[in-house]
């Protein structure tokens, strides 16, 4: 019997590797003769750089770049050499986890970090660029990681914007002269778990703002001041890109790498099922096993047993779900791929 274990990672837990090992280590105590072939996953956020270091001939690189609320951090990304294509989770420079939670701001935090991990790759060669854009601080429309690239945006004296989502309603002229000319010949794709548009009742703002330190007046402010940015992209650039699924994501780092790079859109978990070969493992499988922390209807959105399971159920092969806890309306995945779902306790548990 072939049984692939690929689960993401169960948040605040257990790893990806952990939770696939664990897994693995319960199989083959039930079934000696298994072949247990463990592949962790992730959906564009965090562990998207394990996945690949686990399964890919790539390597680990770091850059000191600066955080989402100005402090240096070391951020890794992840270069696979065959392909020259650089893998660059923006929660690394740009993430929530950077900051402590008395001390979120999506007003002033930046991205900025996370377009020097992209001029990082460009050093480095990279011809193609994945950016996962799961876990972020911010809501600065991706402002900063544009800046970091050479894009000036200025206020009416001439002056450049101060870091935030917030600085960009005084936004009065987009400058392109220095934009890194390198970017034009690089690749670029998002992988996200989220498709929500930049503005509106589903944009970056209203639905991720207050979870990143935004009050309900300061999620409107900042839904107005990343209309304004839109509104001058859209002029400078040709294009508007903010009702596009998947803008939204990372506080609009989706927004500013379609509308400034060209990047295509995908679901994190079908880019990260790509890069580690996912399907051909699954291919003559007797079983898939996956699982994530929490397993409720949010992960028809893209979550990883969801991309999973369309890959699994490509080949014919059931799927077992292994959650930490299962939510309201998870039955609906059955038609979706999904064999059984079981939660590892049966409910609040005190030791």
């Amino acid at each position: 019997m072939k049984i692939v274990i690929a689960p993401d990672s169960f948040k605040d837990s257990l790893s990806a590797q952990g939770a696939a090992d664990a897994i693995a280590m319960g199989l083959a105590g039930v079934w000696l003769d298994a072949q247990l072939i463990t592949c962790p996953m992730a959906d564009g956020g965090e562990g998207t750089i394990k996945a690949v270091l686990a399964a890919r001939d790539s390597a680990l690189c770091w850059a000191a770049v600066c955080g989402p609320l100005g402090s240096p951090v070391d951020a890794r990304w992840c270069w696979l050499p065959d392909s020259h294509t650089a893998i660059i989770e923006m929660a690394e420079a740009s993430g929530l986890q950077l900051i402590p939670l008395d001390h979120r701001d999506a007003c002033t935090s930046s991205t900025y970090g996370t377009g020097e991990l992209i001029r990082a790759a460009l050093d480095a060669g990279a011809q193609r660029v994945i950016l996962a854009v799961g876990g972020s601080a911010t809501n600065d429309g991706g402002a900063g990681a544009m800046q970091a690239l050479g894009v000036k945006l200025l206020d009416a004296r001439g002056q450049p914007l101060p870091p935030g989502g917030l600085a960009l309603r005084r936004l009065a002229k987009i400058d392109l002269s220095d934009i890194d000319p390198r970017l034009a010949a690089v690749h670029f794709e998002i992988a996200a778990d989220v498709d929500n548009p930049l503005c509106g009742a589903q944009g970056a703002s209203a639905i991720f703002g207050p979870q990143k330190g935004a009050s309900p007046e300061q999620v409107e402010q900042l839904d107005r001041a990343l209309g304004h940015f839109a509104d001058h992209c859209a002029k400078v650039l040709g294009k508007d890109v903010r009702d596009e699924p998947g803008s939204g994501a990372a506080g609009g780092l989706g927004f500013a790498a379609k509308a400034f790079l060209g990047a295509q859109f995908k679901a994190g978990v079908e880019v990260v099922a790509e890069l580690v070969g996912l399907a051909e493992l699954v291919e003559g499988a007797d079983l898939v096993i996956t699982g994530e922390g929490r397993f409720d209807a949010q992960t028809l959105r893209g979550k990883t047993p969801f991309g999973v399971a369309r890959i699994a159920r490509e080949h014919g092969v059931p799927v077992i779900v292994i959650a930490g806890t299962l939510g309201e309306d998870y039955q609906d995945l059955y038609a979706h791929g999904i064999d059984a779902a079981f939660a590892l306790p049966s409910g609040p548990m005190i030791s």
